[in-house]
């Protein structure tokens, strides 16, 4: 059976680790009987500051599936490229991601297993036909998503519809090739992750998913969006002519971190 390992970032997750731990772990324990795929599940708690770890350990105590890591920096990226490098002292064909907050489902990730064939990766997608988003988005959030969206395709040149879905699935050899040159630990992440795949040249699949949003968001789009924007513009810089500006810029004693 080929071994998968689903990296979950976890910065003040109380609210919501338990549920999703349980769900992903009784489903992916009955895939794993039905001889479908082994798997681990590896919940990088970065820099929490409430009872994510005991609700961890719990869960890690009842399957010996479900392990941590604890970190003392934050940062989503951070956390899950720190999951990445444990989960290669491990034999994992399959490294992915999912977020904490159970709006992928384990039934929808597992279409991502299904579903990688010849491909190097495929991240779940939101905005391509199949897709079902649970409840409706607002008309607000469809523009904003849209422009962002816009913005990241004419910059990079992306042909992806939905690049901040929050379930990611990668073979082995995808990121031992990308790990070294990811650099975004926090607001653009995800877009290093892809842009770094696409210089390399590997095939990236888009497949379309069913999300639901989950309460107790974190995503802020009029605080977190400009900060998601400048980190794009300075991968974009740092892939270019102009990428001197940029080592001035890391120089600077005051400077806000990506």
């Amino acid at each position: 059976m080929n071994k998968l390992c689903i990296v979950i970032p976890a910065y003040n997750e109380e609210k919501r680790i338990g549920k999703t731990l349980e769900k992903y772990s009784l489903f992916f324990e009955k895939a794993r009987k039905n001889r479908e795929l082994d798997y681990e599940i590896l919940v990088v708690i970065n820099n929490t500051k409430d009872k994510t770890e005991s609700i961890v350990k719990s869960f890690s105590k009842k399957n010996k599936r479900i392990i941590y890591l604890n970190l003392i920096r934050g940062g989503k990226g951070y956390a899950v490229v720190s999951g990445f490098r444990d989960t290669l002292k491990r034999k994992n064909e399959l490294i992915g991601f999912v977020d904490a907050d159970l709006s992928t489902s384990p039934e929808e990730y597992l279409k991502l297993v299904k579903n990688i064939s010849s491909y190097d990766g495929i991240i779940a997608s939101r905005y391509i036909p199949g897709a079902i988003l649970s409840p409706k988005q607002t008309i607000a959030r469809i523009i904003a998503s849209r422009v962002y969206n816009f913005y990241i395709r004419s910059l990079l040149f992306f042909p992806y519809s939905d690049t901040q879905c929050g379930a990611k699935l990668f073979k082995r050899k995808t990121i031992e090739s990308i790990l070294p040159s990811l650099t975004m630990s926090q607001w653009a992440f995800d877009i290093d992750l892809l842009y770094i795949s696409k210089k390399k040249g590997f095939k990236i699949k888009e497949f379309p998913t069913v999300w639901s949003d989950k309460t107790f968001s974190k995503i802020k789009l009029l605080s977190s969006g400009p900060m998601m924007a400048l980190a794009i513009l300075r991968l974009r810089l740092l892939n270019s002519p102009l990428k001197g500006f940029i080592k001035l810029y890391d120089n600077l004693p005051f400077k806000i971190k990506f």
